[in-house]
């Protein structure tokens, strides 16, 4: 289940608000210009499928969204225990970054959390099976798929040479870590 939940940047055991519908998960995150949708698929691919299988699946929502963005490219990722050098990669994502360009991610299995560093205040999204994130450029942020991750994503780029993170250096990561169900965080 999705989930957004906000907190105060300097209190990390105080929780402001705590959300599990789309619509209000959407309607919170708005004012920042983060984008939060739902998509679904006539069939899902299997966890397995090439990459040409999933984006077909997921086409015309890639090119409705491609064309308001004008995004370059989409690919698919996948993160699970065989990924190369996964403990480094985590940690890579764990650290508060921004990028260049809007980070744009569809979770077509598995779970991972985004969270966001805005205005004093941390926002904490669980992204589920169907869901749609997109987080503007330039918003301070890390991300964490839980410590076995099993997840199936698509990412949409604007710059074609793809993922490329400007680390800000703060350790507010460390005071607020991902909220990714461990006994979950391979299921949908």
């Amino acid at each position: 289940m999705s989930r957004l939940t906000v907190y105060r940047d300097d209190a990390p055991d105080t929780i402001l608000l705590d959300v599990t519908t789309p619509g209000e998960i959407a309607e919170t995150l708005r004012p920042h210009n983060i984008r939060f949708d739902r998509w679904s698929a006539p069939i899902t691919p299997a966890p397995d499928a090439p990459a040409e299988e999933v984006l077909d699946a997921y086409r015309p929502y890639l090119d409705t969204l491609m064309g308001e963005t004008g995004a370059g490219s989409a690919d698919v990722v996948r993160i699970n225990a065989s990924t190369p050098n996964l403990p480094e990669l985590r940690k890579k994502f764990l650290s508060e970054h921004t990028h260049s360009e809007d980070e744009v991610r569809f979770f077509v299995h598995g779970q991972g959390a985004f969270v966001l560093h805005i205005r004093g205040r941390v926002y904490s999204v669980l992204c589920t099976q169907g869901d749609l994130i997109s987080v503007p450029a330039g918003i301070p942020h890390w991300f964490d798929a839980g410590p076995s991750p099993d997840v199936v994503a698509l990412r949409v780029f604007t710059d074609t040479t793809g993922w490329i993170a400007q680390y800000t250096g703060d350790d507010i990561a460390n005071r607020f870590p991902a909220e990714v169900p461990v006994e979950a965080s391979g299921n949908s």
